[in-house]
């Protein structure tokens, strides 16, 4: 089973807590990932506030590709509608050759408006830029070719240069939540990623992509899932539920501010987002929304959560784990403690169990 560490950048440590500290502690997070065993490493994109400071991932983890020789190297996402095609499939290259193949790409359509606003896209506009960036973005990392026309973007042939290492089939996933965008991601052979997880108990298979998959490419099988999630890990697992909570809480009410869910009826005027008025929050609704939400973290001590990691094996049969060990505003110190901990106590036991397939499958056949 390949297990991955996932940071979402989170800086809920106050204002009083350095931007430069918390960017180079997270990153010095995520290069001691490879010598505490873990398979990969996976960064978001955000922008313009505290709920993610991760604002280039690509960068990051070419950064991180210099400092690590073993270690894949994993987005979550890119937000696609914010990118130049061309420039987007260069960084992507470039990551790729330098880090000898170690990149596996998660890409999504974004949602917050306060990014796209301060990032000057238009959001009304990102559904279908989600589509007509891909379209162009997937055949040039394949074939170092880009060109095509769509309704926003006409890109004139070019050869890329340096060219594609190699293919990323089999490393490319996606991270949508819409119906249009996972139309997109199973006609481009994408993975799914499980990104949030709901209560023990309240769990359902990844079937809406499965019935995508099936609409889009008959007679085939998705790829296996990547599955993420929040977890907390301590030697008592009362203390652990607690601590997983708290810091689960404080990360919602974070993606409340940073999506703008508390001003209702927003998103009933964004084109393509309509959906997400049903998620918008009034007040009075905020603090018991986020109370349940926090329910959702994966907490205890470590066999608490080596059984739920078994029973989620079960319901997605995932090829691989990326769980967030450290989250909402987390101290560093207790951070490197549920890092170490779960290096320690969980990964040996979770690495060894089977995967039907397995991320790991398409990095030996390139090696081959």
């Amino acid at each position: 089973m390949h297990v991955g560490l996932a940071s979402g950048f989170a800086h809920q440590r106050g204002k009083d807590y350095p931007d430069v500290q918390f960017i180079r502690e997270e990153v010095e997070n995520l290069v001691l990932a490879e010598e505490l065993g873990f398979d990969s490493v996976w960064i978001t994109e955000h922008h313009f506030s505290d709920y993610s400071m991760s604002n280039d991932p690509l960068q990051l983890l070419t950064y991180i590709a210099g400092r690590t020789r073993r270690v894949k190297l994993g987005t979550q996402v890119i937000i696609v509608p914010w990118h130049q095609p061309v420039r987007l499939a260069e960084k992507i290259i470039n990551l790729d050759i330098l880090s000898n193949g170690r990149a596996i790409l998660g890409f999504g359509n974004g949602l917050a408006p306060h990014e796209f606003q301060g990032l000057g896209i238009d959001q009304n506009t990102s559904r279908e830029l989600y589509g007509e960036i891909l379209d162009l973005v997937i055949p040039a990392i394949e074939t170092g070719i880009i060109e095509g026309e769509g309704k926003h973007i006409k890109q004139p042939r070019r050869e890329l240069r340096p060219n594609p290492l190699r293919s990323f089939e089999g490393r490319k996933f996606c991270g949508s939540l819409s119906g249009t965008s996972m139309h997109t991601a199973a006609r481009l052979g994408f993975g799914n990623m499980v990104l949030m997880l709901p209560q023990r108990g309240k769990e359902t298979p990844p079937d809406m992509y499965a019935e995508i998959w099936a609409q889009e490419r008959p007679g085939t099988l998705p790829p296996p899932p990547m599955v993420s999630g929040n977890y907390y890990i301590d030697e008592s697992g009362d203390y652990a539920e607690e601590q997983g909570r708290k810091y689960l809480a404080n990360t919602m009410y974070a993606a409340i501010r940073n999506y703008s869910l508390d001003k209702p009826g927003l998103f009933s005027g964004i084109k393509g987002y309509e959906s997400y008025e049903k998620m918008a929050l009034r007040p009075e609704q905020i603090d018991p929304y986020v109370e349940d939400f926090a329910k959702g973290v994966v907490a205890g001590t470590p066999q608490m959560i080596l059984e739920r990691m078994w029973e989620l094996k079960q319901i997605y049969k995932p090829q691989g784990f990326f769980p967030h060990v450290y989250f909402g505003g987390m101290p560093q110190a207790e951070a490197m403690k549920n890092i170490r901990l779960f290096a320690d106590k969980v990964l040996p036991e979770l690495k060894s169990w089977e995967a039907e397939t397995s991320i790991d499958d398409r990095f030996l056949e390139a090696a081959e």
